[in-house]
């Protein structure tokens, strides 16, 4: 019997309770958490704006030490710190045969699984198949992957979302270069990942901009080098900053209709508009045919940084040890699993970057 935070239904409570894991069977990996993060799409998932089965346990960005393996696990062994992929490429879908791991058509299934019980034996589901807000988890061996050297196990948790997200943004979507401004809407833990990213890809301008004033050290921390309150005049702010022109790069990190348009009017002709933030169906953007054509801005989505895992950590780490990437000061609190709620709470506040769930 393990610790965790279960949703019993979609827009209920989340509640701390005793669950009953099984060993791993073949294939199958069981991992103790040191560590996991505390993501938007946690609370997209608990509220319905993503689709989820309940009863579930949530949590999706975590990293741990491997407890067992089941048959055939070759990759890791127990004691081996490992990062959870939420996200695991089949390798044998459309996508995957064209490398688009990211958006493998089969990379979810294990959502719908059985994974453990409840101690008066309720089937629980693994939310985003790696239920992470656990004391331990029992995981696809696909979901894991080793922790790459002198990356701390506790941060390492970052990387399984927030850090492929954002630095997936800004290198594979946007692909920002050397000296380009760019300006990130919403300054959350993905946001500060995509800041600390455009840094490390030479951006000469930096725009951060978000609804909060308390967040401008965080922001000016992870590599902004202007800070812009959301306002109406938003995009009029970026344009002065930017010599009259726009940002060459707008990667938006909200999942609003309106951010979305700001960031599309903040861009400059012939710029890249990037959408990193999941918004609701409810969350209607307009574009009228003549807009498009005369500032022939490019607007595209990014899943999960359009990043492999297994092909991003290591570069990530490189990064990491170089001092360039700082993974602890994303982290604006620590927490336990009892603290999730009010982390979630203060995410729709607007407040603070990641929480970082502890164990």
């Amino acid at each position: 019997m393990v610790r965790a935070a279960v949703l019993p239904a979609v827009g209920s409570p989340l509640e701390i309770t005793d669950i009953e894991l099984p060993e791993p069977g073949p294939g199958r990996v069981r991992v103790r958490l040191a560590a996991a993060g505390v993501c938007h799409s946690d609370l997209s998932l608990s509220n319905g704006t993503m689709r989820v089965p309940v009863p579930a346990v949530l949590g999706h960005e975590g990293a741990g030490t491997v407890v067992s393996v089941g048959e055939g696990v070759t990759h890791v062994a127990p004691g081996d710190g490992v990062v959870l992929n939420w996200a695991p490429s089949c390798g044998s879908c459309h996508h995957c045969g064209i490398g688009e791991v990211w958006l493998c058509a089969n990379a979810l299934t294990g959502a719908a699984s059985v994974y453990a019980r409840t101690a008066d034996g309720t089937e629980l589901h693994p939310g985003l198949n790696v239920a992470a807000f656990a004391e331990e988890t029992v995981v696809a061996a696909n979901c894991v992957l080793p922790v790459p050297d002198g990356v701390p196990l506790a941060d390492a948790a970052l990387l399984g979302c927030a850090v492929l997200t954002g630095y997936g943004a800004v290198h594979h979507s946007a692909r920002v270069r050397q000296g380009e401004s760019v300006a990130v809407f919403g300054v959350g833990g993905v946001g500060l990942a995509t800041l600390q990213s455009a840094r490390i890809a030479g951006a000469a301008t930096i725009i951060a901009v978000d609804v909060s004033p308390e967040k401008e050290s965080l922001a000016r921390g992870a590599g902004a080098t202007d800070y812009v309150i959301a306002s109406d005049t938003t995009a009029k702010e970026i344009r002065k900053l930017t010599g009259g022109q726009g940002a060459d790069v707008a990667i938006e990190c909200v999942g609003r209709a309106a951010t979305i348009r700001t960031a599309w009017d903040s861009t400059r002709r012939g710029g890249r508009t990037t959408v990193v933030g999941i918004g609701g169906k409810d969350q209607q953007v307009s574009f009228n045919a003549l807009e498009i054509f005369h500032w022939g801005r490019t607007l595209s989505g990014c899943v999960y940084g359009n990043s492999d895992p297994a092909r991003d950590l290591p570069v990530l780490a490189a990064h990491i040890r170089a001092g360039r990437l700082d993974l602890s000061s994303m982290v604006t609190e620590r927490i336990a699993l009892d603290g999730i709620p009010a982390a979630f709470d203060n995410m729709l506040a607007g407040k603070g970057g990641r929480a970082l769930v502890v164990f």
